[in-house]
């Protein structure tokens, strides 16, 4: 029993020849493109970020490598992560999106040359729901007179069908400030039935300051 212990924590694998080497960077390699085009995919528009796109190649190949000088021994695992573990990593992430193909390239390094299906199918899942996006939270910033008030929240109830959600209301003894939340799949629904939009029905009531549209992403919620 003993030896067997010693034997796990020693490592039983020799060291790996040259054609092992070649073989796994290798395949680290073209799956870290296939990581590559993913995420270029994926990621269209001025949230990519090609810098970001090329380390996770490089992270792929890294890790592959990582895991090759480690192999079977348990004792050289356990240094290498204490040796890691000093390291911050304070990038910011802009998109959650980003901290999925770290851990990807992270995994497909760790086991390449074993998990080559694993790979496949991420990669089909990621170009397939990699393109989906949030629908934009709108709010509608009205600010009328007092006298408006009622006039004002009929307006938008009939616009909207009842659907915009009144988050703020604001009052003074001249003015009043509304804020209405909806999504803008709504607001585009809502104008292509009107013959009007919003902002021109808002003021065709009187007395009415402004009326502002402002779209609201996650960094904003957050």
């Amino acid at each position: 029993m003993k030896e067997q212990l010693y034997q796990l924590f020693q490592g039983t694998t020799g060291a790996p020849t040259v054609e092992d080497l070649l073989l796994r960077v290798g395949v680290s390699v073209v799956i870290g493109l296939a990581i590559f085009v993913s995420y270029w995919i994926s990621h269209a528009g001025t949230i990519y970020s090609q810098k970001f796109n090329i380390n996770l190649i490089t992270l792929t190949i890294l890790t592959a490598t990582v895991m090759t000088v480690i192999g079977n021994n348990i004792a050289l695992s356990l240094g290498m992560v204490g040796a890691l573990s000093i390291v911050r990593f304070r990038t910011a992430i802009k998109d959650p999106r980003d901290t999925t193909y770290i851990f990807w390239a992270i995994i497909c390094g760790i086991c390449c040359g074993v998990g080559v299906f694993a790979a496949v199918a991420v990669f089909v899942v990621m170009l397939i729901l990699g393109r989906v996006r949030n629908d934009v939270r709108t709010l509608l910033v009205v600010r009328a007179a007092r006298t408006q008030e009622l006039p004002v929240e009929g307006k938008v109830y009939e616009y909207f069908g009842g659907r915009a959600v009144q988050r703020v209301k604001n009052t003074t003894e001249d003015a009043v400030e509304f804020m209405f939340e909806l999504s803008r799949g709504m607001l585009e629904r809502a104008q292509k039935k009107a013959e009007h939009p919003i902002t021109e029905e808002l003021y065709a009531l009187g007395g009415v300051e402004y009326v502002n549209v402002v779209a609201q992403n996650d960094e904003i919620g957050s």
